[in-house]
């Protein structure tokens, strides 16, 4: 096993991982980090080849895994909140993991979310028009999040008064999943019981819709798919948080993000309210330029070779999307913030098999929000006296706040 570099996304690195990466470069695309026990792999050439092979990669075991002992109840809540053996789609494997797919897939067509776009623009306008009534206000708490999350939860059909408890119960599993450091055991199992609450909530609104379907995702799950293949009641319901918790997150998190770096830009906002900078064009120089959702982790089922680095079976591997996206024998000029600048090449949505299935959805929604801020807030940029942080909870990369003024 090579040194390792210190690399340290949950302190040190936490609010500009990629400078330190940069610095690495391509002399060490894959490199050993003590701290997350992982080998990270953050150059394009690379990352493809592991996303296409997923008999050689195992993404069960995708998410971060919290760096101190869980008490053992705790332990027990956080492994079976879903239920027995419940595995949302991103831990699943082949030849589980097509079946599911296929049918979550029905959900999220091009012809789904042109239908779902005008629920996503009224939502977007009645939000926007609340928070412009206050001359200086938080960006991603007043308006990314709350519209992220109700965007998501009218696609699936759940309740309106579900999605506080909904926010909640995700970032309760956030904390949990990343936990860093001791916690008091009673808060560990405030966090753990309020998952377990989350899965049971997520059963009997599946037990719901399937004995009365209405316009809904849920619905579509259970009762629209092709040649009858649809999913129980029970495996929709170990799905529905894994949709919630990655529909609103990511999505908030890209929309700070993106808001964030083109009011930094020399044009400000004002170059998207005039037109001259494309709101697509925006978005996806969002998701490459800083991706919500900065790597992924997989697991080596065999011994394999990434770049020259040879690496035993149950290695964990990191594959940093993010990087990527700044990898400069992709991009002229990987480390400017440049809409148009053909950035849609990124893998903020990952590759292969895992390729996010809600990824049409997200930029619809994304493109969405900045048309609605950019229409009712033109004059938009940040307000004086900020030391932008990120929040650390790594591999996700969440702005703490972003206070603007229009």
């Amino acid at each position: 096993m090579r040194e390792g570099r210190p690399f340290d996304p949950y302190g040190e690195h936490r609010d500009d991982p990629y400078e330190f990466l940069a610095g690495i470069g391509d002399d060490e695309p894959v490199f050993y980090a003590p701290l997350l026990d992982a080998w990270c792999v953050s150059r394009r050439e690379e990352l493809l080849a592991v996303l296409k092979d997923d008999k050689s990669y195992s993404a069960r075991d995708h998410n971060p895994r919290p760096k101190v002992k869980l008490p053992d109840d705790v332990a027990r809540m956080f492994k079976t909140w879903r239920g027995d053996g419940g595995l949302g789609v991103g831990s699943l494997d082949p030849p589980a993991h097509a079946r599911v797919r296929e049918v979550l897939n029905i959900g999220f067509t091009p012809a789904k979310v042109r239908a779902f776009e005008p629920t996503m623009r009224k939502i977007a306008a009645e939000l926007v028009e609340r928070v412009a009534a206050d001359a200086e206000f938080d960006l991603i708490e007043a308006f990314a999040v709350p519209y992220a999350l109700e965007v998501m939860c009218a696609r699936l059909g759940v309740p309106d008064d579900y999605l506080d408890r909904c926010r909640l119960w995700s970032e309760q599993r956030i904390e949990l999943m990343m936990l860093q450091r001791d916690t008091d055991p009673e808060l560990l199992r405030e966090w753990a019981q309020g998952l377990v609450d989350f899965g049971a909530f997520a059963r009997e609104l599946a037990r719901d819709r399937l004995a009365h379907p209405q316009d809904d995702l849920i619905s579509e799950l259970l009762h629209d798919g092709r040649a009858g293949n649809t999913l129980t009641a029970d495996e929709v319901a170990v799905q529905i948080p894994t949709l919630i918790f990655a529909g609103h997150m990511t999505c908030a998190e890209a929309l700070g993000t993106i808001v964030y770096h083109q009011l930094r830009s020399p044009g400000g906002w004002a170059e998207v309210a005039d037109g001259t900078v494309d709101t697509r064009d925006l978005v996806e120089e969002g998701l490459r330029f800083d991706a919500p959702l900065a790597g992924m982790y997989r697991t080596a089922t065999r011994d394999v070779v990434v770049g020259d680095v040879h690496l035993a079976e149950g290695s964990r591997l990191l594959l940093l999307y993010g990087t990527a996206g700044r990898d400069s024998r992709v991009h002229a000029c990987p480390a400017a913030f440049s809409p148009g600048s053909g950035s849609s090449s990124h893998l903020a949505f990952g590759h292969g098999i895992h390729f996010c299935l809600g990824a049409s959805f997200a930029r619809a929604e994304l493109e969405v929000a900045v048309q609605a801020i950019a229409a009712r807030m033109p004059g938009l940029t940040m307000a004086p006296g900020q030391s932008h942080r990120h929040k650390p909870v790594f591999p996700l990369r969440a702005l703490t706040e972003l206070c603007v003024r229009q």
